[in-house]
C-alpha cells in the first residue's frame, strides 16, 4: 500500500482536494478531525493539566485553548508535545485498517505535514497551492476570520513554495473544480499503477 501525505497552506483547497480522494474510494484520514475528536476524548484529561481552565462540559474549548496559546509560542510545543503521539496513534490504526481492506493508497491529509516531521511517515507528498490572491480571498471570507488570524496562520506554516518544492505532486486548485478534480484522477491512476509494480517485485 502506497500512503500519500497530502498538505497545503490555508485557504489553497486542501478539504476540496481530499474529497476527490475519498470520491474515488481512497480511505483518507483528516488529522485535524482526528484532533477534534481527540479534544473530546483522549486529550481532555492532559490538556486542562497543562493549560488549566480550557475544559468545558468535559470538552477541550478551541477558542479558551487559543487564548492560552496566543503569543507563547512555548505553549504551542506544551501542546503539540501531548497531542502529536495521540494523533501518530490514531493514524497508526488508520493505517493498518486500510492495509487490512487491501487499499492500493491511503491519504494521510495534514495541514502541517513538513512542520511536524510527518513527511518521514508518507510515501510521497501532494501538496494542493493556488494564486496567493485567491487563497486571500478565500480565507477573508470565512466566519470570524480577520487578516491578523491569517496572517498568524501563515507564520506558523512553511511558505508555500517551499512546500512546492519538497512536493512529489502538485494539485493548483485555482484553475477550477474540475481541473484539480482532473489531476487527482491522473494521480491515483499513477499510484495505483506504483502499487501494482512494488506488489508485483514483491511477489
Amino acid at each position: 500500500m502506497i500512503i500519500l501525505g497530502l498538505t497545503g497552506s490555508i485557504g489553497m483547497g486542501k478539504s476540496t482536494t481530499a474529497g476527490f480522494f475519498t470520491e474515488a474510494g481512497i480511505p483518507v484520514q483528516n488529522a485535524d478531525e482526528v484532533v477534534h475528536a481527540l479534544y473530546r476524548g483522549r486529550a481532555v484529561a492532559p490538556v486542562e493539566a497543562a493549560f488549566p481552565g480550557v475544559v468545558e462540559n468535559g470538552v477541550i474549548d478551541r477558542a479558551r485553548l487559543s487564548r492560552a496559546l496566543a503569543g507563547k509560542p512555548e505553549n504551542f510545543e506544551k501542546l503539540e508535545a501531548i497531542v502529536h503521539p495521540l494523533v501518530r496513534e490514531e493514524r497508526d490504526r488508520f493505517l493498518e485498517k486500510a492495509r487490512a481492506d487491501e487499499a492500493p493508497i491511503a491519504v494521510l491529509d495534514i495541514p502541517l505535514l513538513f512542520e511536524t516531521g510527518a513527511e518521514r511517515a508518507v510515501d510521497y507528498v501532494l501538496v494542493v497551492t493556488c494564486d496567493p490572491a485567491i487563497q486571500r480571498e478565500r480565507v477573508l471570507a470565512r466566519p470570524d476570520m480577520t487578516v491578523e488570524k491569517f496572517e498568524t496562520v501563515l507564520k506558523r506554516q512553511l511558505g508555500d513554495g517551499e512546500k512546492r518544492a519538497r512536493a512529489d505532486y502538485i494539485v493548483d486548485t485555482g484553475h477550477g473544480i474540475d481541473e484539480a478534480r482532473a489531476a487527482v484522477g491522473h494521480i491515483i491512476a499513477e499510484l495505483k499503477n506504483k502499487a501494482a509494480d512494488d506488489a508485483a517485485q514483491k511477489d
